[in-house]
């Protein structure tokens, strides 16, 4: 069993940045792809970035990239969102998931550990 916890979310304004973290208590950490997922009301989360494990390959939603960076320390078993110039549509829960293995995927199901979420609310 993978227990996940997120923090860093926030209140930002509108071209502001954040960062979350999301630290696992799995000790064979860098064995996970580990992806960020965001969800709004009334919505099916919706992938945003991952990182595959030992860090090898990063993918991005179009509507995310260039502005977020996913970034992973193993040692730490910490998994981080760098989010920057942020939107108003950002606005969401940003949820951390994990899965063990190498394969890098983009739907909620495929995942078999999440967090409790973090709340990230960007204003105009």
């Amino acid at each position: 069993q993978v227990h996940l916890v997120e923090s860093g979310g926030g209140l930002v304004q509108a071209g502001g940045s954040l960062r979350l973290s999301c630290a696992a208590s799995e000790r064979t950490f860098s064995d996970y792809t580990l992806v960020w997922f965001r969800q709004t009301p009334g919505k099916e989360r919706e992938f945003v970035t991952g990182i595959s494990w030992r860090g090898g390959r990063t993918d991005y939603a179009d509507s995310v990239k260039g502005r977020f960076t996913i970034s992973r320390d193993n040692a730490k078993k910490t998994v981080y969102l760098q989010m920057d110039s942020l939107r108003v549509e950002d606005t969401a829960v940003y949820y951390c998931g994990a899965r063990p293995g190498y394969g890098l995927e983009y739907h909620e199901s495929d995942y078999d550990y999440w967090g409790q979420g973090t709340q990230v609310t960007v204003s105009s």
